[in-house]
């Protein structure tokens, strides 16, 4: 059954945004902030980063703090999501790869330039991990360079659903990895568009696992610090 009464839904994001900051909080969060300018401070106008992270850590990304928009599905969940992280001092941008992504990518290139922004580019529907062009595009339009985040959990339940939906235990370790700033070229098209997709997927993909290995105790891959993109992109 889907919640439609305006004010049910306000109440219960009000409601969830405490339960949340409550559950995050109560984590024992180590994070590695691989570039020097980690992720930036969000109270400052300047630095502004693309924060990009599977859909599944929602939750422990809230982390990331205010002053950012979040590109946020047109489902009828997304309202529920909506209010929930505006009473975290986020702000939503309705849209998605699928239902009025265009229009929402046109109003985050226009946003307030003091405002950093998150993406999910495997949601609203996935399939579960696999980057969508939406978020490259941005970065190509804006200059805006891409900040990866990893998230990996000691202990988590997670959700029969399509993106398996973690929901981390309360008081458990949970550990965050940063990617250095990503700077995308600017006019990608096409096939150049479609491997940077894929690059920064497996990018993603790595430091998810490798945080995923530093909060469960196991031996942590070397990281590979530097961004290369094969020279016929780079060009």
């Amino acid at each position: 059954m889907k919640l439609r009464h305006p004010g049910l839904i306000r109440l219960i994001g009000f409601a969830a945004s405490w339960i949340i900051k409550g559950l995050v909080s109560s984590l024992r969060l180590r994070v590695d902030f691989r570039a020097t300018e980690g992720i930036p401070d969000p109270r400052q106008r300047r630095n502004r980063r693309i924060c990009v992270f599977w859909h599944e850590n929602m939750l422990v990304a809230t982390r990331i703090g205010a002053r950012t928009d979040v590109l946020i599905s047109q489902h009828a969940d997304g309202e529920l999501i909506t209010q929930t992280i505006r009473h975290m001092g986020m702000r939503a941008v309705r849209g998605s790869s699928r239902r009025g992504g265009s229009e929402a990518l046109l109003k985050l290139v226009g946003s307030n330039a003091g405002r950093h922004m998150a993406v999910t580019p495997d949601g609203p529907r996935g399939p579960r991990r696999y980057l969508q062009p939406g978020v490259v595009y941005l970065a190509s339009r804006t200059g805006v360079p891409l900040v990866l985040l990893g998230v990996g959990y000691e202990k988590a339940w997670r959700a029969r659903s399509w993106d398996r939906f973690a929901v981390p235990c309360p008081f458990s370790r949970a550990t965050m990895i940063t990617s250095t700033p990503i700077y995308v070229p600017p006019g990608l098209e096409g096939a150049a568009l479609e491997s940077y997709c894929r690059l920064i997927e497996e990018r993603l993909e790595w430091i998810t696992e490798d945080a995923q290995r530093w909060a469960t105790g196991q031996p942590r891959v070397p990281f590979r610090d530097t961004w290369k993109p094969p020279l016929a992109l780079s060009a």
